[in-house]
């Protein structure tokens, strides 16, 4: 997913000619050819057999080895991209209680559970892949794990809905809910686990899956800041003027920076400041100014999310 661009798929020409305009279809997403890019970056109009072309203008971002064909018209494309997704969620659908990992465990434990529903976000199709391949390989006899579905970008509320229809537990890697998604997440009783840390998913899957609690540390978000200007200093890098929209961030805090609800940078502050002067904390309602350690790419409309780490103890529940 390209900011300026939207979805962006790298394709390869088996048969056929692609042309400028042309309606496409690609597994469940489709659309019309608005640009194509040859390997070496440069704008083309058709592309031919064996051709790699970086292909602009489809609705969504199809998974790697899907088949792309041209098709006549937008509204073929259309209805069949609409069956294949339909099919795609009839496949997981369960009218179950909703489940967390801590009750995966207790029933584990006291052998009452056979199946685990996932739903997997993550930034990149590559991420999608490794995880779901990873977390495929944790199934044991006693224990069926299923990847119902998979797809690049942020947490939306249909895979809330998805989850709430298949009993399923919500997976993000490198991105964060919508803030409709975590909400409805919350109505719904709905688990989602966040993960910048691809070995912190499999491991704590794992845990669940052999009849084990959480993981001893969690991540507790205690706030979210919106960048609305910001400001280059010679000798200090990009200073953010944010507002805070919720919660209280200090000086200590560690903070990641989301753009369109991907985690693009984790690290810590550098300084934080409200008009010229140092101060040890901003509350919710307040402007302020801040730039972060080693990181200068700050974007107006960028959200900064503050975070805490939290020990907790194991106990059998």
């Amino acid at each position: 997913m390209d900011k300026g661009r939207g979805y962006v798929a790298k394709i390869l020409v088996q048969d056929g000619t692609i042309h400028q305009t042309d309606f496409v279809l690609a597994g469940a997403n489709y659309g019309r050819v608005k640009a194509m890019y040859n390997e070496r970056n440069q704008l083309v109009t058709e592309a031919g057999p064996s051709s790699p072309i970086l292909l602009l203008g489809l609705n969504g971002a199809p998974q790697a080895g899907d088949t792309f064909n041209v098709v006549q018209s937008e509204k073929e494309a259309k209805d069949l991209a609409t069956k294949r997704l339909q099919l795609q969620r009839e496949q997981g659908l369960r009218t179950q209680k909703h489940i967390t990992l801590d009750e995966i465990g207790r029933r584990i434990a006291i052998g009452d559970f056979k199946e685990l529903n996932i739903i997997l976000k993550a930034d990149v199709d590559g991420s999608v892949e490794a995880l779901a391949d990873s977390l495929l390989k944790l199934s044991t006899p006693e224990v069926q794990v299923n990847v119902i579905h998979k797809s690049v970008g942020q947490i939306t509320e249909s895979d809330v809905l998805l989850a709430t229809a298949s009993n399923a537990v919500i997976i993000g890697f490198q991105v964060r809910p919508s803030q409709g998604a975590r909400k409805l997440a919350e109505q719904e009783q709905i688990d989602i686990r966040l993960y910048s840390i691809i070995y912190d998913a499999i491991n704590e899957l794992k845990d669940a899956i052999e009849g084990m609690l959480s993981p001893e540390i969690k991540e507790k978000v205690v706030c979210n800041l919106e960048v609305r200007e910001t400001f280059k200093i010679s000798k200090v890098g990009t200073i953010a003027g944010c507002f805070c929209t919720e919660g209280k961030i200090n000086k200590n805090t560690k903070v990641r920076l989301i753009r369109d609800g991907i985690v693009v940078y984790t690290g810590a502050l550098a300084s934080l400041k409200r008009f010229k002067d140092e101060v040890k904390e901003v509350v919710v309602g307040q402007d302020c100014g801040l730039n972060i350690e080693n990181f200068n790419d700050i974007k107006v409309g960028d959200i900064i999310e503050g975070y805490d780490q939290i020990e907790i103890k194991r106990t059998l529940k």
